[in-house]
């Protein structure tokens, strides 16, 4: 890493590109002022407004996880796919096939390039302007209060930025202080610190960052998206449950993993205090969360008259895609993605205005994903004693009794039918209701629905490669009219959500002590917001394996399930399943879905595989270093594998 001197805004054009997008892409948030000038260093803190510019640099930096081209997670794992090989050159769509390089790695998050931003260039920004505002005679014309918010700020993203490269390459230099510029070279050519010791680093800093922050942001005008200390509190739950996971507790794959003088940066004995330290940082970031409000999105009945069967739909649907009136959001960024991920995964549906305006889809979810969700009785499709999901390819016509999720009389999977409403409220297919604000109807009786079999009433093109729709990205105001105009609600990524802190906090508690009515009753409080029964009783009443829940190794399974299901399509499931230690099992396999070029329903649902998956581990848990670092500076180490 290089130290530059006298350099704020960073005069890369995609850093440009990046600082401009989000300006245009926030019409209520903090990032509304632009920089107006490229100053330095010197004259950056002489006031107020140049300071406050610097410190939206550092905010600048935030990788764009709205998107699917910038974020990892939505295309390089096993939730959705895009065409082959008409987009093979996508960066997402390598990682799942194996293509990641030490060359030119993909999302280079530590040097920048490749869809990321330069982790390590975000931290010198925010070194700088700590040592700055720290400095009381910089900056004079700031209040003390607001002077230690911006701190406060600026310690939770130099926490946050080293928290994406401890997820990406585990251990990793942490950057206390920039080098001086005029200092030996030596002192540029850092080490890979310890997964432990990089832990505490970042926990300590968000510690440093909780006591000066808000609870809530009051200017709702101008700061949207800035940390909240319900933020950095649930972000160190985040990172403590990382580590106490299996990829970084007791992984003996990592027993030679050493860096140049010897020391292990992995390490491999199991300890479940790690697992305690977790369960108390996730209850105290719920207890903050709740304390201000924050609580598991309902949707408001009284807008328009709908069953509630589409009311438990938007109950997700929103959780995910609302504006800021969004209940359960920790943390959302306003940044542009949202935009185009809800035009990559949907456009029109409804057929009205001709063939050629039909559902039109670039990004499909696959089989595997239609597959995870449970049955309308609250358990997996394998494990259900009184429905039988064995023939994915049977099929059957929906009856009026389903109307508000399959189309009366029209023939689909019987895949499609008696699942649980997180299915319906994720994912859009054939035969499927799509019910939106626009809906003709002014309710959920008679509304969109989707007939995209070649030739079928809402057949548009392309079609997603799988049959299936991302239904829970697209905010259920977008619109395609007449004259080929679109419209959309863009709403905040949701970077963290209640839902996932109430799953982190189940989790932690199981690995610690195994079941218990604390971990049911977090579970549950998300299984009923859906209309699913407790997982006691679900269990119990409907699964071939009734004592599942009553174990610890079963309660795990379940667990893992319901973040699957809960934060499918969301970006979870591409880190889960690596700090889980299970990627080398789930993502090695082919990616499946029907065959979306057939009118008729017996040709469309026949299982077709569009590629395959292949994962090498333990190689690929963690990122390559770019080779070009190894040459500059001999104290770093490559990952295993690599």
């Amino acid at each position: 890493m290089k130290t530059q001197k006298n350099n704020i805004y960073k005069t890369t054009p995609a850093l440009i590109a990046c600082i401009i997008l989000l300006v245009m892409g926030c019409k209520k948030g903090f990032l509304d002022v632009v920089p107006d000038n490229l100053p330095k260093i010197e004259n950056a803190f002489a006031l107020r407004t140049e300071a406050e510019k610097y410190l939206f640099t550092c905010y600048s930096y935030l990788p764009n996880d709205g998107s699917s081209s910038s974020n990892p997670a939505f295309l390089g794992g096993d939730e959705m796919c895009v065409p082959l090989p008409s987009r093979s050159n996508d960066f997402g769509s390598n990682i799942p096939r194996g293509n990641q390089t030490v060359v030119a790695p993909y999302y280079n998050y530590w040097d920048g390039g490749a869809y990321a931003p330069s982790m390590f260039r975000a931290i010198r920004d925010c070194n700088v302007f700590l040592e700055n505002m720290r400095d009381m005679s910089k900056v004079p014309d700031i209040g003390l209060d607001e002077r230690n918010r911006w701190i406060a700020e600026g310690e939770f993203l130099k926490a946050y930025y080293h928290f994406i490269l401890l997820r990406t390459y585990g251990p990793i230099p942490t950057i206390e202080q920039n080098a001086p510029v005029d200092g030996p070279i030596e002192n540029t050519k850092v080490r890979r610190m310890p997964v432990d010791s990089v832990v505490n680093f970042i926990v300590k800093h968000l510690d440093m960052a909780v006591t000066n922050l808000p609870d809530v942001i009051q200017n709702t005008n101008n700061e949207l998206g800035r940390i909240t200390r319900p933020i950095a509190l649930s972000m160190k739950a985040r990172v403590l449950v990382l580590a106490a996971s299996p990829l970084f507790n007791g992984n003996t794959d990592y027993n030679t993993f050493k860096d140049k003088q010897g020391v292990l940066l992995v390490n491999t004995t199991y300890d479940s205090k790690k697992w305690e330290r977790a369960a108390l940082a996730c209850k105290a970031a719920i207890t903050s969360c709740e304390g201000v409000g924050i609580q598991l999105y309902k949707f408001p009945t009284s807008i328009f008259k709908l069953s509630d069967t589409t009311i438990k739909q938007m109950n997700l649907r929103n959780a995910v895609s609302q504006k800021w009136q969004n209940s359960e959001l920790i943390w959302g960024n306003p940044a542009l993605g949202t935009t185009d991920l809800q035009y990559v995964t949907v456009g029109h549906f409804d057929g009205r205005y001709g063939a050629s305006n039909g559902a039109i889809a670039d990004v499909g979810v696959t089989l595997k994903t239609a597959d995870l969700f449970y049955t309308t009785n609250g358990v997996p499709t394998n494990e259900d004693k009184t429905l039988n999901f064995s023939n994915r390819s049977e099929l059957r016509a929906g009856v009026n009794k389903e109307r508000f999720n399959n189309l009366v009389g029209y023939t689909s999977s019987r895949l499609n039918f008696d699942r649980e409403n997180r299915f319906y409220a994720t994912l859009g297919f054939d035969g499927g209701i799509w019910y939106q604000e626009g809906s003709l109807t002014r309710s959920d009786e008679g509304t969109f629905s989707l007939q995209v079999r070649l030739g079928g009433a809402g057949n548009g093109t392309p079609q997603p490669p799988t049959g299936y729709y991302a239904k829970k990205l697209v905010n259920w105001k977008f619109n395609w009219a007449a004259n080929n105009s679109t419209s959309t609600e863009r709403y905040p990524w949701p970077m963290f959500r209640l839902a996932d802190l109430y799953l982190l906090y189940a989790e932690s508690l199981n690995e610690l002590s195994g079941p218990g009515n604390i971990v049911y009753d977090y579970l549950n409080k998300i299984r009923d917001r859906s209309g699913l029964p407790t997982v006691q009783k679900s269990w119990t009443d409907f699964s071939n394996n009734p004592g599942k829940y009553q174990s610890k190794e079963g309660l795990r399974s379940i667990i893992r399930q319901e973040r699957g299901i809960e934060l499918a399509l969301e970006g979870s499931r591409f880190w889960d399943l690596r700090r889980w230690k299970t990627a080398g099992t789930e993502l090695n396999g082919n990616v499946q879905g029907w065959d979306k070029d057939q009118a008729d329903p017996t040709l469309y649902y026949r299982i077709i595989t569009r590629y395959t998956q292949r994962f090498v581990a333990p190689r690929d848990y963690l990122w390559p270093i770019a080779e070009s670092n190894l040459l500059v500076n001999e104290n770093l180490v490559q990952n295993p594998g690599w």
